[in-house]
């Protein structure tokens, strides 16, 4: 079976660009064999900080010539009286690629035998593999020399073999050969290859390790290892990014241990952690009891122990100097308690003409006592949530956060609960800007989540208001202005996770109703259906993984009025397009929906006016069936079918239609509060 194997060597590549890279160099080759109709036993598609590679095994494909039978014109239409052809036999030879004198005459038609030459693999690998690699697309990419094209990184070497021989092909002004990288440090930091079959033990003698899923177990099997030695353990759950981020900045990953002064201990553990994982790129130790220890490692790129002493007494300095930053504010920052630096919050604007932070503070009270009120929470609950509300900003003036602006919220929980506040209060507090990712970790506490949504709501509603009158500065495909896009979803997952009775509308209008009064501005009928329309297309793009695009359109309407009665009328939807006989179900409720499309009612069903038993079992059927099970609609469907089999709606006599389309109209506004079966399509 055939093999090939691409190696592209670069200068050091951004490690976010590997898993992109990973995925589009599979995909793409995985396409092209399809298109080719190649076979394969095996792609796989490696990564490294210096390299881009791709193996393919098992290829095989029919390199015989493909001829087919294709059929013209009736021999009438083809050949004339003389016998010579028509126009309409040159033109169907034209098509096809032939002559005429290629044409065939059987069965009273002519016929074209198109032969299809086959390519081989080698063919198409050198003519596809340039066009990959060249149409792979990333943020940053860049030129180098005197070049015109545009790479992540400057190419060193570019090797492809195929079955072992060297494939003639070039890259940015760089040909194809058996050369690639080694570790920097390697003592082969260039060498060739000499098979694909050895090729991963070949790097791996040169110090790398291509595979990135290997490289993960080498880091965190040889970290495990340390940390037991230490007494300790690592919570790799909580650090998947990290982890991640290490596999792709390394190529011969190993484990150095570091350590700290335990005075810095003294921080809460979010900011070390934060320092150690985020900034610095270090793996946090914890003690068998879970508390944070003054070790950590940090995962170096070198050979052995060479440098080890350097790289640790290095990364020690480092992490010194931000512990000692962060030490400081701590101490600067909880001299006085969270509350009282509220009014710094008067000099910190929020966004460009809606005011400062301190009244956004004052809004986000009112919408919470809105939101609280609309939910009944108790006394306790709303004064709870309020205070929240008063507390929610307040660490944003500090220095900690200032310095370290991704723990907003995690220092105010931090302050407010060594200040002495409710613990609810003080977890509400973190929790208001949850969830901080899709699919992340919801707010539980009441105080969050009311909190969280009137945030998240004004500065959606501010993000609008402030911009009707230039809407090129709204979130777009590529740019969302103060996370608009994510506050929409952390509000809409709140609501549904969390079972919340909130009418979206509602809130919107009072919080534009805040807005308007307090900066003096006007708030237009464009602009409220502008903001629905925003969420509405949030709600879809969120439940398109769960739901059929039908399912959803189906029922959208007044979603936004309640997303928990949306969420079963979606779960309902969904049920009913899997019913056995959901096709007759629907036709015969869309010729509900059709012929009262433009009739309304005014007066109630008068059973006296009916004349036959098909209108009494339908008004009968309309009164006592609840629509709840599959055999209550087939009992309704059935119902409807023999009312029209019988039953002529638009006779003559006045009384009688209108009472049928009365009857009619309130089976359709029966059904539209389960969902539009003009839109809901298997």
């Amino acid at each position: 079976m055939n093999k090939l194997l691409i190696d592209i060597s670069t200068q050091e590549l951004p490690y976010k660009f590997l898993p992109y890279a990973q995925s589009a160099l599979e995909n793409s080759f995985d396409s092209v064999f399809k298109k080719y109709d190649v076979k394969f036993e095996k792609l796989n598609v490696f990564t490294s900080p210096r390299h881009l590679v791709i193996i393919a095994s098992g290829l095989n494909k029919n390199e015989e010539d493909i001829k087919t039978e294709v059929r013209g014109p009736i021999l009438k239409i083809a050949r004339a009286e003389d016998g010579t052809f028509t126009q309409a036999a040159i033109g169907f030879a034209k098509k096809n690629g032939i002559t005429v004198d290629e044409l065939v005459i059987k069965d009273d038609y002519i016929w074209a035998t198109i032969v299809k030459k086959s390519i081989s693999i080698e063919e198409i690998l050198l003519e596809e593999i340039p066009r990959i690699i060249k149409s792979l697309q990333a943020p940053h990419f860049m030129r180098w020399a005197d070049n015109d094209f545009k790479f992540q990184r400057p190419v060193e070497d570019f090797a492809v073999l195929y079955n072992d021989k060297v494939l003639d092909i070039e890259i940015f002004g760089v040909k194809s050969s058996r050369k690639t990288l080694g570790h920097r440090f390697a003592a082969q930091p260039e060498f060739e290859i000499q098979s694909i079959d050895t090729y991963l033990d070949e790097m791996r003698a040169q110090n790398v390790i291509v595979d990135q899923n290997e490289r993960k177990e080498i880091i965190v099997k040889s970290s495990t290892e340390v940390a037991d030695k230490l007494g300790a353990v690592i919570d790799f759950a909580s650090y998947d990014e990290l982890l991640e981020e290490l596999v792709y900045i390394t190529e011969y990953p190993n484990p150095v241990v570091c350590e700290f002064e335990e005075k810095y201990l003294e921080i809460p553990d979010i900011v070390s952690t934060t320092v150690m994982s985020k900034h610095q790129r270090y793996i946090p130790l914890y003690s068998k009891n879970g508390s944070l220890m003054n070790k950590f490692i940090t995962i170096s790129n070198s050979i052995g122990d060479k440098g080890a002493e350097n790289i640790k007494n290095g990364n020690q300095r480092v992490v010194r100097a931000r512990l000692e930053d962060g030490i400081f504010f701590f101490k600067e920052d909880t001299k006085t308690p969270l509350a009282d630096k509220f009014e710094d919050l008067k000099g910190m604007t929020f966004q460009k003409n809606l005011g400062t932070l301190y009244d956004k503070t004052l809004r986000l009270e009112k919408l919470s006592n809105y939101i609280s009120d609309k939910l009944a929470l108790s006394e306790i609950d709303k004064k709870n949530v309020l205070r929240c509300a008063h507390l929610a900003k307040i660490d944003l003036s500090t220095q900690l956060v200032f310095e370290f602006t991704e723990l907003q919220g995690f220092i105010g929980e931090v302050y407010a609960r060594k200040s002495g506040e409710v613990e609810s209060v003080t977890v509400g507090i973190k929790e208001h800007y949850f969830p901080l990712a899709s699919g992340s970790e919801q707010a539980r506490t009441i105080e969050g989540q009311v909190v969280g949504i009137a945030d998240k709501i004004d500065t959606f509603c501010a993000m609008f208001i402030a911009t009707q009158d230039n809407k090129k500065k709204r979130p777009t495909g590529s740019n969302d202005p103060l996370g608009v896009r994510r506050a929409i979803i952390g509000i809409i997952s709140t609501i549904i996770d969390n079972k919340l009775d909130i009418d979206l509308i509602d809130l919107m209008n009072y919080n534009l109703e805040l807005l308007s009064k307090e900066f003096s501005l006007n708030v237009s009928d464009e602009l409220k259906s502008d903001l629905s329309d925003f969420i509405l297309g949030r709600l879809q793009i969120m439940l398109q993984q769960e739901y059929s695009r039908p399912v959803i359109d189906s029922t959208l309407s007044g979603a936004l009025q309640n997303l928990v009665q949306y969420k079963e009328k979606l779960e309902f939807a969904k049920n009913i397009v899997n019913f056995e006989n959901f096709a007759q179900i629907s036709d015969n409720f869309t010729r509900v929906l059709r012929i009262t499309k433009d009739f309304s009612a005014n007066n109630a069903v008068d059973s006296t006016l009916f004349e036959n038993n098909t209108e009494n079992a339908l008004y009968g059927e309309l009164n006592s069936n609840a629509l709840k099970t599959e055999a209550d609609f087939n009992q309704l469907s059935t119902k409807i079918a023999e009312f029209f089999d019988k039953t002529l709606v638009m006779v003559e006599d006045e009384k009688v239609k209108t009472n049928r389309l009365t009857l009619l109209s309130n089976i359709k506004v029966k059904l539209d509060k389960i969902c539009d079966f003009s839109k809901l399509t298997a």
